[in-house]
């Protein structure tokens, strides 16, 4: 009688309200927040249309194909100062892509160098490393650029001095003249060759891992790895009839003529932003090996296994587990360091925008352009890095 009597209760009680579901409530709240954003962006956009229009100021980006007028102190790409201004926008932003890939790539190079080196049963290698994490972690980037830029690079002799390095390189004040390489026809044969050599080298080495898994016996990798990147390339050089030359510098008696240069703006940015970042990398690459499990080192020495071995082949590979999440925050760090440039004169994105803005007063433009390339060049390096974090991570069997 009672559980008839609670099937009534609960068959006349009323329906529940769909905002107490938490889907529902989610998707509301989130619907919510996308107008609220919308209608927050649409006011910044009419005051910011309504106060141009009174203060008599043109807006757009028509400017863009307008004459520059300024020459730039390094371009990878053609330039001069009959470009428009949207050609010198893409100089420096291929200035500020260079920086911050060969930056990302030396940090890292460094920090994992340094990182290891603090964990090193050596007293003076392990103290030489803490001193140089605690130096430059604790100074700000513009003042190790000028570190570089002034009391390094400056100081370097004048081009009638120049340091003769080798093969035919010369360092000064001015920067690094080295050999200019000049690529005829069928080179393309050269590159292509070189790229199937890569490809080779990667199943090869894939199969000989298979292989090992499966029989417990391990193939040859870097000889095969060796013979494939210098003889393919070699051969198909060589029946292109050795599309290639060199424009060498030449010494003359007040100046350098010649081959190719790394201007000293580039080397004190590069130099600075890589070995600032470098010291934080350096933690996060102690961190992530003080994390993987002791046990784990004594069992590979237990088992015979050399030092060095077992850092690279059991401890690394388990501390990028831990080391890549917060790698990737020091990456956006070191892209986003890379607008201090404006202050050595490198002509960057920030530097080179900086100009057409005192040119033309269309701040507003150019700082958008600012705003959209610095997003798009973070998220992704944020995506490529959550990619390669998720190919790292553990997969359950």
């Amino acid at each position: 009688m009672a559980m008839m009597q609670d099937k009534l209760a609960h068959s006349r009680a009323p329906a529940a309200s769909p905002l107490y579901d938490p889907k529902v409530r989610g998707v509301f709240y989130q619907a919510l927040t996308v107008i609220g954003l919308v209608a927050f962006f649409y006011v910044i956009y009419s005051n910011t249309v309504d106060n141009l229009r009174r203060a008599n100021i043109s807006s757009g980006f028509g400017f863009l194909q307008g004459r520059a007028g300024f020459d730039l102190g390094q371009s990878l790409i053609e330039y001069s100062s009959d470009h428009s201004y949207l050609r010198a926008l893409e100089v420096g932003f291929l200035n500020t892509l260079l920086v911050a890939f060969v930056g990302i790539i030396l940090a890292t190079v460094v920090g994992l160098i340094v990182g290891i080196g603090r964990l090193s049963s050596n007293w003076l290698i392990a103290k030489l490393c803490t001193v140089y994490v605690e130096l430059f972690r604790n100074i700000p980037p513009l003042l190790v650029i000028f570190f570089w830029y002034v009391g390094v690079i400056n100081i370097l002799p004048q081009v009638r001095a120049s340091i003769e390095l080798p093969f035919d390189v010369f360092l000064n004040n001015r920067g690094i003249f080295f050999p200019k390489p000049i690529f005829g026809d069928g080179f393309l044969l050269v590159v292509l060759a070189l790229v199937v050599a890569i490809v080779l080298s990667v199943m090869h080495a894939r199969w000989v891992s298979a292989r090992q898994m499966a029989t417990g016996k391990r193939f040859p990798v870097l000889p095969v790895v060796l013979v494939l990147l210098i003889l393919l390339p070699l051969v198909a050089f060589d029946l292109q009839g050795r599309p290639l030359s060199f424009d060498v510098p030449t010494a003359g008696k007040f100046n350098l003529t010649g081959g190719g240069t790394i201007g000293p703006e580039f080397m004190s940015l590069l130099l600075a932003l890589s070995f600032y970042t470098a010291s934080f990398i350096a933690e996060i690459v102690r961190a992530g090996i003080k994390g993987v499990a002791h046990g784990q080192s004594e069992a590979a020495h237990a088992l015979g296994v050399r030092p060095g071995l077992t850092t690279r082949l059991i401890i690394l590979p388990q501390a990028l587990r831990i080391i890549i999440p917060p790698l990737t925050s020091q990456y956006l760090n070191l892209i986003k360091n890379s607008s201090l440039a404006v202050a050595i004169g490198y002509a960057d994105l920030v530097a080179v925008g900086g100009t057409i803005l005192n040119q033309t007063g269309h701040s507003i433009e150019i700082v958008a352009i600012w705003m959209v390339v610095y997003v798009t060049i973070s998220l992704l390096t944020s995506v490529f890095m959550n990619w390669f974090n998720a190919r790292m991570a553990l997969v359950e069997r």
